[in-house]
């Protein structure tokens, strides 16, 4: 068990929220009186401190010599200066993780933030909303959640190293690194993904309104779902030209597929819901229901699970969402208990333990030097298309050996699909996909067709020589390869597997199948985003795959810990579907209080003004945050307001938000989006334009200081840039330092200097079709 000292309000409180679940103890670091959000907004509060213990500054010092981690999230805040005496209090041992919503250098660095502001700094705004509709925040302070997400992980990461390092976090590249298409579209084919309302602009869905609510779905991404999609719409009589050969192409599937959704919507528009989504599910088709948090809290699925948390509240007692990854041997308290300020949980004197040895790998060849804290672990990387490889990248970004099996029997379809191969050229060569190729960097590929038994032979001989499997086949499925939990364990005892499937390998919807648009639609993420009083739109691109990606990297890492603590692997059966509704923010324990929690669109209950408002240029935009009465006042003043004394208090301007933001939208018109940001900036009013590929890449200066995009040349796809690492580790910085492999390219290589078969058993493995 870590302990952890948190300070701050930007993003520490997620990232320590993580740390609990994994069995972390975290104290919280407020004044007497307690900080502010236990006053203004007692729901978010409870749901991020929760499992917590609270601690007076002075007494924080007292305990920071026996504490391992530090997370600093005061930037630029009035508890900056305690950060810093409890940093020099720890010693050198010490992970000092700071939380910085810009980074620590370039010109934005000493920035205002809020989640809004970060949000649209790293892309994220500019993917989700309708055409011609201004960008639109998801529900649930998403960037935080994210730039919390990377502090966890690279917490874990930094507490594997000998010592202790500081390490710092950008919220802007936590963002910026997980927007799927978003910036590699334009890197790769220079085009700049629109927003696209509820339609993912690569995958054929899209939401359907029923006869009792809305359903995420559409025609599938492979032509197996297409077969089975045009067998269910035949045997309900209502194909009707779809049988045509012309819709056998997927490309002109791809091109008309507008006409198919007209033909999907009235079909379904009377409908049931339910029976839409679990027909559809029956068939193997990712259809799903539309859940809102009061039906959320009652999911068979995620009840069977034992997802929801139990939380004892200064108001009573209350149901919280749980946590994305149950890792054996560091489970959190319960139930979770938010504390008093400065009713710290009674510690045992002790001296921070010197790091745990590396394990060393068995039969391993030496590795060349890196730069990372994972260097010695090995990992059987069994996944495809986003989800899974986002998870075992970002173990290869921080040392560790990753082995991709791939297969053209099973061919991943970021590699070839068309709509996913994003290249400038329209070419459909596996190496050259833009989309595979980022995700994929610092891996190594071998070509092993596990429909085979001497396949499976071979993926059970390279696991036998890897720390971790991370898989995310569908629920059964690895079992019926013979090559499960139980089978992995009979070759190596200690392994480790993460398992990540839609839902999970128990409860009722186990077999269940799901894309990402499902996944956000089933977690209550798609009810929640939208307009006001408006249909809702969603999170149309991978958000919730990449989120399910970095919590399997993170529940691996928790797995390495306590394997290093105890030499037992383990089982760890993650679900996406938890992964995607641990992010939904306090919206379960208001609505197990009773409270109605509807979309807010880019407003927010405790500022105002809050919104995203038209620039000068065609699609540009600014999002600005008014945090208090005091900033309000240097907004009116810089943007020449009309002096009305019912907006000089956030009830005033709630009450008269939409006259207040046609004025604001009315003077940022006339004005470029950057000249609006750095005015209020001048003013610490947090604001910065809403960039989208392009601008991320070309013109962000904030990410430019950071470095973010790295450039690496691929002996196929020729020199393009890479996302970067979110947070920087001083010690052990992780690094971009090959490019993604070739289909197959180190077959040869692991065959012989990892399993030692000589070039007879090779020819004789391609003689039979193994290594396709």
């Amino acid at each position: 068990m870590i302990r952890v000292l948190e300070i701050g309000d930007y993003a520490a409180p997620d990232a320590g929220r993580m740390l609990v679940g994994l069995g972390a103890e975290v104290t919280v670091v407020e004044p007497p009186e307690g900080v502010a959000a236990r006053r203004t907004d007692p729901a978010g509060f409870a749901h991020r401190t929760a499992g917590k213990s609270s601690a007076l500054p002075k007494d924080a010092l007292a305990l920071a010599p026996q504490c391992d981690v530090i997370l600093d999230g005061t930037w630029g805040g009035p508890l900056a200066r305690v950060a810093a005496d409890l940093a020099e209090a720890a010693g050198d041992g010490v992970v000092h993780v700071v939380l910085a919503p810009y980074g620590d250098a370039g010109p934005a660095a000493g920035w205002a933030a809020t989640d809004l502001t970060v949000a649209a700094a790293g892309g994220m705004l500019a993917l989700i909303g309708r055409p011609g509709r201004p960008p639109l925040r998801p529900y649930g302070e998403q960037a935080d959640q994210l730039a919390g997400l990377n502090a966890a992980i690279a917490t874990l990461i930094a507490a594997r190293a000998d010592g202790g390092q500081r390490v710092v976090v950008s919220g802007q590249a936590s963002v910026a690194a997980s927007l799927e298409f978003g910036a590699i579209t334009y890197i790769h084919t220079g085009r700049v993904p629109e927003r696209t309302g509820s339609t993912h602009p690569l995958a054929p869905h899209t939401l359907f309104a029923t006869a009792d609510g809305l359903i995420a779905g559409g025609l599938g991404g492979s032509p197996r779902m297409w077969d089975a999609t045009l067998a269910w719409l035949t045997e309900n009589g209502t194909a009707g030209d779809l049988t045509d050969e012309r819709w056998q192409d997927p490309v002109y599937r791809a091109r008309h597929r507008e006409e198919i959704f007209d033909r999907l919507a009235g079909i379904v528009r009377e409908m049931k819901r339910d029976q839409l989504f679990h027909e559809g599910q029956a068939r193997r088709l990712p259809w799903a229901a539309v859940l809102r948090p009061e039906e959320l809290a009652g999911n068979a699925q995620l009840v069977d699970r034992g997802f929801f948390a139990d939380v004892m509240t200064p108001e009573g007692p209350a149901r919280d969402v749980g946590f994305a990854a149950r890792v054996g041997g560091a489970a959190p308290p319960a139930p979770l208990r938010v504390p008093e300020p400065g009713e710290h949980a009674a510690t045992t004197e002790r001296a921070r333990p010197a790091p745990a040895e590396p394990r060393r790998l068995r039969n391993a060849a030496p590795a060349p030097p890196r730069q990372g804290a994972l260097d010695g672990i090995r990992v059987l990387d069994l996944t495809w298309v986003l989800a899974g490889p986002y998870a075992t990248k970002t173990l290869a970004d921080h040392g560790a050996e990753v082995i991709k099996i791939e297969s053209r029997h099973r061919p991943d379809p970021t590699r070839f699909a068309p709509g996913f191969h994003l290249s400038r050229s329209g070419e459909t060569d596996p190496d050259t996909s833009g989309y595979f190729n980022n995700v994929n960097r610092n891996k190594k590929s071998i070509t092993v067709n596990l429909r085979t038994r001497e396949g499976r032979d071979l993926a059970l001989r390279l696991a036998a020589h890897c720390d971790v499997v991370v898989e995310n086949f569908a629920a059964g499925v690895l079992d019926r390869l013979e090559l499960g939990y139980d089978r992995l364990r009979r070759v190596r005892e200690d392994i480790i597997v993460v398992s990540m499937s839609g839902m999970g390998h128990t409860g009722p919807w186990r077999d269940y199948v799901s894309y990402a648009d499902a996944v956000s639609a089933l977690s209550g993420w798609t009810a929640l985003t939208g307009e006001p009083g408006e249909r809702p739109v969603g999170v149309v691109y991978g958000l919730a795959d990449i989120i399910a990606g970095h919590h399997a990297a993170l529940a691996a890492l928790a797995a390495l810990a306590v394997r290093d603590r105890t030499g037992a692997g383990q089982h760890v059966d993650m679900s996406q579907l938890e992964t995607a509704a641990a992010h939904l923010g306090d919206a379960i324990l208001r609505a197990d209080r009773g409270e109605t929690v509807e979309p807010l669109g880019n407003r927010h209950p405790r500022m105002a003004p809050h919104g995203v408002f038209p620039c000068l240029g065609d699609g540009t935009w600014i999002a600005v945050a008014v945090r208090t009465d005091e900033e309000y006042a240097r907004l009116a003043a810089v943007a020449d307001l009309p002096d009305d004394p019912n907006w000089a208090t956030l009830a005033g301007r709630k009450a008269n938000e939409s006259i207040l933001e046609a004025h604001i939208a009315a003077w940022t018109r006339s004005q470029p989006a950057e000249a609006v940001a750095e005015t209020l900036q001048r003013n610490n009013i947090p604001a910065y334009p809403v960039r989208d590929g392009r601008t991320l890449v070309e013109h962000d200066a904030a990410l430019r200081a950071w470095e973010f995009y790295v450039p690496l040349t691929h002996p196929a796809a020729g020199t393009f840039l890479h996302e970067g690492l979110p947070a920087r580790l001083t010690r052990t910085p992780g690094s971009i330092h090959t490019p993604a492999p070739r289909l197959g390219e180190h077959t040869t290589e692991l065959l012989t200097d990892l399993l030692a078969l000589d070039e007879t058993e090779q020819a004789a493995l391609r003689a039979n079709a193994v290594l396709e």
